[in-house]
């Protein structure tokens, strides 16, 4: 009796699902990234404080970015004063608790930061945060 010797191909790697899964991946970071890029301004640097405390972010928080040269961004954009109000206060009728986070470059006037204090104190934004950042050791 003749045996056919049947020797098994060899199977190649299957390219469709590890091709799926980069994609789902590059999909996720891509929109994290989008996220990420909106609420902090790369030109502000922060304050050190000691005392500062590292909390955690509350959702919806609004985070407003003031500039070295007094120029004030909200969602990456730059935005006057009246225009700040004017959002703040659409979102304090809407979210009578609305946090929102200044963060003040370490480099601009005093009187910058209070001036956007004051917009959110007239927009109804009571519920209000500094960022600093710990000193390097």
């Amino acid at each position: 009796m003749k045996l056919a010797k049947h020797m098994p191909k060899p199977v190649g790697m299957q390219l469709a699902p590890m091709i799926d899964i980069v994609f789902q991946l590059l999909i996720f970071f891509i929109i994290t990234w989008q996220f990420a890029r909106d609420e902090i301004d790369l030109k502000v640097k922060v304050p050190t404080s000691e005392q500062g405390e590292s909390t955690k972010r509350p959702l919806g928080e609004i985070i407003i970015n003031v500039r070295k040269s007094g120029v004030v961004i909200v969602d990456g954009q730059e935005i006057g004063y009246d225009a700040l109000k004017s959002k703040l206060t659409r979102l304090s009728k809407a979210f009578p608790d609305q946090p929102v986070r200044l963060r003040g470059d370490e480099n601009c006037t005093w009187q910058e930061v209070v001036s956007v204090v004051d917009v959110c104190r007239e927009g109804g934004i009571w519920n209000f945060s500094f960022a600093t950042q710990l000193p390097k050791p």
